[in-house]
């Protein structure tokens, strides 16, 4: 999948990167600039099963994806053409060691100083099909992920608490996030 993403690319350009998550507050590879973005289309969704990075396969955790329909704010991130070779592998170990995710080129409305302008923007979505996608959680259920639940990475609580933290840091409200965590707030 990487070379097919790597192929629609296409090597003239730089990279655009859409952040709705972990990205946000740490992408770890270098970048020339950052926008606000919102992606009509799909939104954020802690939706995804976590076997490794905020689970185990005997406890999974959970991770976000990007599920069809609504919209997400978040972040682009313009990597420079020259600097893709080395990144794109790099955040491609991170966010596709189990080809969990859809990745697609998707517009993402920017603003940019005064204007807006429109990047195509590679994203990391989840298909409502894929074995990883929970469906429809019980309160009780995210109330036991969020104590229970623990990867490589950490909890799941702290990744959805980071996330939620970095979001409103932006100025960026994620009401469904926001009443996730009241569930299970100390």
């Amino acid at each position: 999948m990487l070379e097919a993403v790597e192929r629609e690319w296409g090597g003239q350009s730089d990279l655009w990167i859409f952040a709705y998550a972990s990205l946000i507050w740490r992408p770890e590879f270098d970048f020339a600039e950052e926008r606000f973005a919102t992606l009509h289309g799909y939104h954020r969704a802690l939706k995804m099963w976590s076997r490794v990075n905020r689970g185990t396969p005997e406890c999974p955790g959970l991770v976000f994806g990007l599920l069809p329909g609504g919209s997400c704010k978040g972040l682009v991130f313009r990597i420079p053409r020259h600097r893709v070779a080395a990144a794109l592998p790099a955040l491609w170990d991170r966010e596709m060691p189990n080809g969990v995710y859809d990745p697609k080129w998707l517009r993402c409305r920017t603003a940019s100083g005064q204007a807006k302008a429109d990047v195509k923007a590679l994203a990391f979505t989840l298909s409502k099909r894929s074995p990883s996608h929970t469906g429809v959680l019980s309160e009780d259920r995210y109330r036991q992920i969020f104590s229970d639940s623990c990867g490589r990475y950490g909890t799941t609580r702290d990744y959805a608490q980071l996330t939620y933290d970095k979001l409103r840091t932006l100025g960026i409200e994620d009401h469904a996030l926001g009443k996730l965590l009241a569930l299970v707030s100390d």
